[in-house]
């Protein structure tokens, strides 16, 4: 394996980078010496002459270039066998699968699932829902869980968390499950709905469920285990997508909210990340003084990685579809670039919970897909996907390649309707 180089989060290479760099940019281009040319091989180290900001800054990256990054990789997919959709109809949908765990040679993964009588009206028709008639995909849901031998084949085996009975929390739904292993016990966390999503936004806490096994019985263990900010704070109204890991011997817990939003700039919305820490998975868990830790990508996918921490950053934010770096778990760097990234990735991992100093990464894990309807039957499917982001494997030319060619078709599903002009500014 290529050596990990992160010279941006060591204090003294960052005051010493600083300084050069004023230097490089202040000092006229008449004086930098005629050989001064950045060579054809590729240096080692970073060159002691000017350059321009793009190439000094690529040496502050894991590696130089990607074929040699641990924190690149492209990714493969793999449809599930197992799971029943109805046809297609709508009124079955799996999401929000949880990082696979592996139990007695068996793997377990925890996920939403939503089995209604119609399917989803929509979040802006949530006044017009009933009992049985739910708003979002993620409305009037119960958490299932499922076993497999070999990550594709899995066998659904029930309810792992059910809705509790009005008025307790998540009477409405509870959606979108992590999983934790603590000191023998297993933890999910989960997102407890009160009201169809969309009546005011998507407002629930996150609750806490632990067994002695991970097939239950479950035991509800507390509510509200993420504190909301107080009002006109980013986090006031949600608090989701709770996912743990073990870090410096403490449960490190990242969330998500989206705040700029609700209830009447829903076009304008923005998505930070947040982190409590506790000593017990039952809490109490407190935020951390540098909140939101993240403010690009959607779904929360962090996890050990060498001595700190990375992270699956997708879909929302200027620093979307890369991975970023944190030594300190909190003041996250870009690592990498990406595309065709998985949506909701709920990697396997090894180590997640064995506070481990030395993070290997992951190669595989499951995701959704929430368009797998046609229209008027929306529903959301789980998928595999493989990837190389792990220290103990190596197959760059499957998954460190620098570009993956579409076929014309999956452009061409982007169109542009012509009539739809923008503003002129």
């Amino acid at each position: 394996m290529k050596p990990f180089r992160f010279i941006l989060y060591m204090p003294i290479a960052l005051f010493l980078f600083s300084c050069g760099d004023s230097e490089s940019k202040s000092r006229p281009v008449s004086e930098v010496k005629a050989d001064a040319i950045f060579p054809h091989k590729m240096p080692d180290r970073k060159p002691d002459f000017p350059m321009s900001a793009a190439t000094e800054r690529m040496f502050d990256y894991p590696a130089k270039g990607i074929h040699d990054n641990e924190l690149f990789s492209q990714f493969k997919y793999t449809q599930l066998k197992g799971f029943d959709y109805n046809n297609g109809d709508g009124t079955i949908s799996r999401r929000d699968p949880s990082r696979p765990i592996k139990v007695n040679g068996k793997y377990y993964s925890y996920y939403t699932k939503r089995h209604t009588a119609v399917p989803p009206i929509g979040a802006k028709n949530a006044s017009m829902t009933t009992d049985e008639i739910p708003s979002t995909d993620w409305d009037l849901c119960e958490i299932w869980y499922a076993t497999s031998e070999d990550g594709i084949t899995w066998e659904e085996q029930g309810v792992a968390i059910a809705r509790p009975k009005k008025p307790q929390s998540g009477w409405r739904s509870v959606a979108t499950p992590d999983i934790l292993i603590w000191e023998g016990k297993y933890y999910l966390y989960y997102q407890a709905f009160s009201e169809p999503s969309g009546l005011r936004g998507d407002w629930c806490p996150v609750s806490v469920s632990y067994a002695d096994s991970p097939d239950g019985p479950w035991k509800h263990g507390g509510d509200v285990v993420i504190p909301f900010g107080k009002k006109g704070e980013w986090d006031q109204d949600a608090t989701h997508d709770p996912h743990p890991i073990v870090f410096n011997d403490k449960i490190y817990m990242y969330y998500k909210a989206a705040f700029n939003k609700w209830p009447d700039i829903r076009d304008q919305y923005a998505v930070g990340h947040g982190l409590v820490i506790a000593d017990h998975p039952l809490g109490p868990f407190e935020k951390h003084p540098l909140n939101p830790v993240m403010t690009s990508g959607h779904e929360t996918t962090y996890f050990p990685f060498r001595e700190g921490v990375a992270a699956l950053v997708i879909r929302d934010g200027n620093e979307r579809e890369t991975i970023q770096y944190a030594e300190d778990g909190v003041n996250f760097e870009i690592a990498s670039s990406l595309s065709l990234t998985p949506i909701a990735a709920a990697p396997y991992l090894a180590d997640a919970f064995t506070n481990t100093d030395n993070g290997k990464g992951f190669t595989w894990g499951l995701c959704h897909f929430i368009n797998a309807g046609a229209a008027g039957k929306q529903h959301s499917i789980m998928a595999r996907f493989d990837c190389d982001l792990s220290l103990e494997y190596d197959n760059p030319k499957v998954f460190k390649k620098s570009t993956v060619w579409h076929k014309p078709e999956v452009y061409f599903q982007q169109d542009f309707d012509q009539k739809e002009n923008g503003t002129k500014k």
